[in-house]
Protein backbone atom coordinates (compact mmCIF):
# COMPACT_ATOMS: atom_id res chain seq x y z
CA UNK A 1 0.00 0.00 0.00
CA UNK A 2 1.51 3.23 -0.88
CA UNK A 3 2.10 5.47 2.21
CA UNK A 4 -0.60 8.16 1.45
CA UNK A 5 -3.07 5.76 1.01
CA UNK A 6 -2.19 4.24 3.98
CA UNK A 7 -2.59 7.63 5.80
CA UNK A 8 -6.30 8.23 4.49
CA UNK A 9 -7.12 4.78 5.20
CA UNK A 10 -6.07 5.05 9.42
CA UNK A 11 -7.46 8.94 9.05
CA UNK A 12 -10.83 7.66 7.96
CA UNK A 13 -13.49 10.39 6.12
CA UNK A 14 -13.95 13.38 7.39
CA UNK A 15 -16.44 13.39 10.65
CA UNK A 16 -19.46 15.45 10.52
CA UNK A 17 -19.64 16.63 7.34
CA UNK A 18 -22.95 17.54 5.57
CA UNK A 19 -24.60 16.07 2.63
CA UNK A 20 -22.06 16.34 -0.16
CA UNK A 21 -22.99 18.62 -3.20
CA UNK A 22 -21.44 18.40 -6.82
CA UNK A 23 -21.26 20.86 -9.34
CA UNK A 24 -21.71 19.99 -12.86
CA UNK A 25 -20.61 22.52 -15.33
CA UNK A 26 -21.49 22.17 -18.75
CA UNK A 27 -18.67 24.22 -21.47
CA UNK A 28 -19.59 23.60 -24.71
CA UNK A 29 -16.45 23.02 -27.00
CA UNK A 30 -16.44 26.30 -29.67
CA UNK A 31 -16.27 24.88 -32.60
CA UNK A 32 -14.07 26.58 -34.94
CA UNK A 33 -16.18 27.32 -38.04
CA UNK A 34 -14.05 29.46 -40.49
CA UNK A 35 -15.91 32.65 -42.24
CA UNK A 36 -13.00 33.27 -44.66
CA UNK A 37 -14.24 36.75 -44.47
CA UNK A 38 -10.83 38.41 -44.58
CA UNK A 39 -9.99 37.04 -48.18
CA UNK A 40 -13.76 37.43 -48.94
CA UNK A 41 -12.33 41.42 -48.30
CA UNK A 42 -9.34 40.64 -49.80
CA UNK A 43 -10.67 39.72 -53.09
CA UNK A 44 -13.81 41.97 -53.26
CA UNK A 45 -10.97 44.88 -53.13
CA UNK A 46 -8.32 43.19 -55.38
CA UNK A 47 -9.84 40.56 -57.25
CA UNK A 48 -13.59 41.29 -57.89
CA UNK A 49 -14.07 39.98 -60.99
CA UNK A 50 -18.36 39.72 -61.99
CA UNK A 51 -18.52 40.71 -58.15
CA UNK A 52 -17.46 37.03 -56.81
CA UNK A 53 -15.20 38.83 -54.67
CA UNK A 54 -18.46 40.65 -53.39
CA UNK A 55 -20.73 37.84 -53.28
CA UNK A 56 -18.16 35.46 -51.43
CA UNK A 57 -17.84 38.82 -48.88
CA UNK A 58 -22.10 38.77 -48.35
CA UNK A 59 -21.44 34.80 -48.06
CA UNK A 60 -18.76 35.43 -45.23
CA UNK A 61 -21.05 37.89 -43.25
CA UNK A 62 -24.05 35.62 -42.93
CA UNK A 63 -21.52 32.24 -41.90
CA UNK A 64 -20.48 35.29 -38.86
CA UNK A 65 -23.89 36.06 -38.10
CA UNK A 66 -24.99 32.18 -38.49
CA UNK A 67 -21.93 31.50 -36.32
CA UNK A 68 -22.71 33.94 -33.12
CA UNK A 69 -26.54 32.45 -33.55
CA UNK A 70 -25.66 29.49 -32.62
CA UNK A 71 -26.22 27.44 -35.97
CA UNK A 72 -23.36 25.89 -36.93
CA UNK A 73 -24.59 24.12 -40.23
CA UNK A 74 -26.15 26.86 -41.52
CA UNK A 75 -22.52 28.64 -40.74
CA UNK A 76 -20.81 25.98 -42.15
CA UNK A 77 -22.91 26.24 -45.21
CA UNK A 78 -22.08 29.65 -45.97
CA UNK A 79 -18.72 29.45 -45.51
CA UNK A 80 -18.37 26.63 -47.78
CA UNK A 81 -20.29 28.87 -50.36
CA UNK A 82 -17.53 31.89 -49.61
CA UNK A 83 -14.56 29.81 -49.81
CA UNK A 84 -16.00 28.18 -53.44
CA UNK A 85 -16.54 32.18 -54.73
CA UNK A 86 -13.65 33.11 -53.23
CA UNK A 87 -11.56 30.42 -55.45
CA UNK A 88 -13.18 31.38 -57.93
CA UNK A 89 -12.49 35.14 -57.62
CA UNK A 90 -9.05 34.56 -57.25
CA UNK A 91 -7.96 31.95 -59.84
CA UNK A 92 -9.98 34.20 -62.28
CA UNK A 93 -7.94 37.39 -60.89
CA UNK A 94 -5.02 36.18 -60.74
CA UNK A 95 -5.29 34.94 -64.62
CA UNK A 96 -6.59 38.05 -65.62
CA UNK A 97 -3.53 39.74 -63.97
CA UNK A 98 -1.27 37.52 -65.81
CA UNK A 99 -3.21 37.77 -68.71
CA UNK A 100 -2.84 41.75 -68.80
CA UNK A 101 1.03 41.51 -67.73
CA UNK A 102 1.27 39.34 -70.87
CA UNK A 103 -0.89 41.19 -73.35
CA UNK A 104 1.50 44.26 -72.28
CA UNK A 105 4.46 42.85 -72.97
CA UNK A 106 4.05 41.06 -76.34
CA UNK A 107 1.48 44.03 -77.98
CA UNK A 108 1.68 46.98 -76.19
CA UNK A 109 5.71 47.28 -75.87
CA UNK A 110 6.67 46.34 -79.04
CA UNK A 111 3.92 48.77 -80.83
CA UNK A 112 5.78 51.42 -78.67
CA UNK A 113 9.02 50.36 -79.74
CA UNK A 114 7.89 50.00 -82.92
CA UNK A 115 6.60 53.94 -83.76
CA UNK A 116 9.66 55.49 -81.48
CA UNK A 117 11.85 53.73 -84.40
CA UNK A 118 9.16 54.86 -87.11
CA UNK A 119 9.78 58.79 -85.72
CA UNK A 120 13.13 58.22 -85.99
CA UNK A 121 13.49 57.14 -89.59
CA UNK A 122 11.00 59.80 -90.72
CA UNK A 123 12.53 63.13 -88.69
CA UNK A 124 9.54 63.14 -86.39
CA UNK A 125 6.88 63.40 -88.44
Amino acid sequence: MIKEEHEVAIMGAPQGSGPLMSTVINIQTETAVPDHIVWSLFNTLFFNVCCLGFMAFAYSVKSRDRKMVGDMMGARSYASTAKCLNIVAQILGLLGTIGFIVLLVLVVVPAVLYAISQAKNHGGY
